[in-house]
């Protein structure tokens, strides 16, 4: 059995990252047997080494490896790739084509990106890792194939079984053995020596002299968040090797290569739809306004029943409180309007001897006899009369005692004459 160090100087891996180096022991162990791999792990964290390490390693190496990345092939057509199809089986199918499966026969094919397969796809491999057998598009005749299958997946299989994207049965059948790369992000130490080994690649291909890093440009590099991982490393030294003139980097000329990563001041998305709970607390402040002008609304209908039963100075002497309810106790807010005619019927709901009920179950105070009413308008000269002579002619005093602005007051001065 090879070890980890000469595997990673064949297949050129760099890195001495335990998690790294647990996945490349995993790999070697399994090789020589016929079991259905999944490797997982972010995108560009050189998860199509493993499969390539597996096929060199077990007894298929001389047979044919076939990588096929799965999220690159139309829906329409993913099935006549892997499983091939008959002539005629289709517009513009004009021969009999043979699959990956077909091809592959005695070899392994590494599924990249297995998540984005298509159900009825997904029906299909499950067939071969359960018995080796497969049908072309627009064929009838079973076949049968021996491949071993390595699968890699960036995404959360176990939330696309959830969300009904992805098969449970065929996730197990895939992921017989489970290798799992770790993030660029959690191989501080090994950041420098990939850059570094990038630097000198590029340098011999541009025919110029390698990168340098100084000791904060180092520190930067390592506690990058580097989400796209190695291949997003690769890049930016790349693309310093290109641009820079000066070979030694600098920490902020190294800044300048780096994309805002999550940590950034960057402005947050907001969602724009409301959840239940917003919805919920709209409706109950909602319900508190309408339930606070009924309140509001029979409290006046009350004080203008007083007003018309007893009279408008005998309603402010028995009951102030109410009238500093309704109105407030605020000089904007305190300003009286009295109506020019009568009201000759009021609706409450209190039950009352001089009511009778109509048939819409409402209670309508029954009109009573002009000449026993003194009109309003008199009513409110009397109060402003009596209010003025108790305060001896203090506006201020007397529009508090009214419930009303002195500014009211002085305007009802005015229109009465008084």
């Amino acid at each position: 059995m090879e070890s980890v160090q000469n595997i990673k100087q064949r297949f050129e891996i760099i890195g001495n990252d335990p998690k790294l180096n647990r996945a490349i022991e995993k790999a070697i162990q399994v090789a020589p047997t016929d079991i259905s791999v999944l490797v997982t792990g972010e995108s560009g964290v050189g998860k199509e080494n493993i499969p390539r390490i597996i096929h060199s390693l077990s007894h298929r190496k001389h047979g044919k490896y076939i990588a096929v990345n799965c999220g690159a092939i139309p829906e329409g057509t993913i099935d006549s790739e892997l499983f091939g199809h008959e002539k005629g089986a289709f517009t513009g199918a004009t021969s009999t084509r043979e699959g990956y499966f077909e091809v592959a026969n005695g070899g392994t094919i590494f599924l990249d990106e297995v998540g984005e397969l298509p159900l009825t796809t997904q029906v299909r491999l499950l067939r071969i890792l359960e018995n080796g057998e497969f049908l072309k598009v627009g064929s009838s005749q079973v076949q049968k194939t021996d491949v071993r299958i390595v699968a890699a997946t960036n995404v959360n299989l176990f939330n696309a079984i959830e969300k009904g994207k992805f098969r449970e049965d065929l996730y197990y059948r895939l992921s017989t053995v489970d290798i799992a790369l770790p993030p660029l992000r959690d191989r501080e130490e090994d950041i420098h020596l990939l850059f570094r080994k990038f630097a000198a690649d590029f340098a011999h291909k541009y025919k110029m002299p390698p990168l340098k890093l100084d000791e904060n440009a180092v520190q930067l590099l390592q506690k990058y968040r580097w989400s796209g991982n190695i291949r997003q490393l690769r890049n930016v030294a790349e693309q310093i090797s290109v641009l820079e003139t000066n070979r030694d980097i600098t920490a902020t000329t190294l800044q300048s290569y780096l994309p805002p990563t999550e940590g950034s001041n960057l402005p947050s998305v907001i969602k724009s739809n409301k959840s239940e709970s917003d919805f919920s607390t709209e409706r109950d402040i909602l319900y508190k306004v309408l339930f606070d002008m009924k309140s509001d609304l029979n409290d006046l209908k009350k004080l203008t029943l007083e007003l018309m039963k007893s009279g408008a100075a005998k309603a402010q002497d028995i009951n102030p409180n109410l009238i500093q309810k309704i109105y407030g106790s605020k000089e904007e807010d305190s300003e009286i309007e009295f109506e020019e005619q009568p009201v000759t019927a009021v609706m409450t709901p209190t039950h009352n001897e001089n009511y009778r009920e109509t048939e819409d179950n409402y209670l309508f105070a029954e009109t009573i006899e002009e000449e026993e009413v003194l009109r309003l308008e008199q009513k409110e000269i009397e109060m402003i009369k009596k209010s003025l002579e108790k305060n001896k002619g203090k506006r201020k005093a007397a529009a508090d005692e009214l419930g009303i602005s002195e500014r009211t007051l002085y305007r009802k001065i005015k229109q009465f004459d008084l």
